[in-house]
């Protein structure tokens, strides 16, 4: 299974207005210069979130964005579900619908089954606020740019 640069940016994204989460509402040009990524990728990544409830927006001159919740609220999971759409690592497991003849008698579909079982433990574990930890405990954050 491979991550998107969707699905990477939109966790780097949400970590950012987790670290600089003051109340204030944050522009994506500040976040793009922070994060060098593309204003225009970031703005189709915000909608995402914005539409699913995961930020709040505000227009105009003092506009931007900030998380609707707090970074412990969300997971690694919720946010790459959102981008990614299944973590499943194949199709036959998504919903049943796409199982192939071999399926009742398919012991490797027991092994896409716990890669599947695996990532979901990372994933559903690890939230927005412990990434906020490990980020300031690991290296100094510049909130000036």
């Amino acid at each position: 299974m491979k991550i998107s640069t969707k699905g990477r940016y939109a966790l780097r994204l949400m970590l950012d207005l987790a670290l600089n989460n003051t109340g204030e509402y944050i522009t994506i040009k500040s976040i793009a210069a922070r994060q060098e990524i593309s204003e225009k990728y970031l703005e189709q990544i915000i909608s995402l979130l914005n539409r699913a409830g995961y930020v709040k927006s505000i227009r105009g001159a003092q506009g931007g964005y900030r998380l609707a919740k707090e970074p412990v609220e969300y997971t690694v999971g919720m946010i790459l579900r959102l981008t990614e759409g299944s973590l499943f690592p194949t199709d036959c497991l998504e919903d049943g619908n796409n199982e192939c003849s071999r399926s009742s008698g398919c012991v490797t579909k027991e092994v896409w089954q716990e890669l599947y079982d695996a990532i979901c433990s990372v994933v559903d574990r690890i939230t927005l606020q412990d990434l906020v930890d490990k980020q300031l405990n690991l290296v100094p954050y510049d909130f000036t740019i």
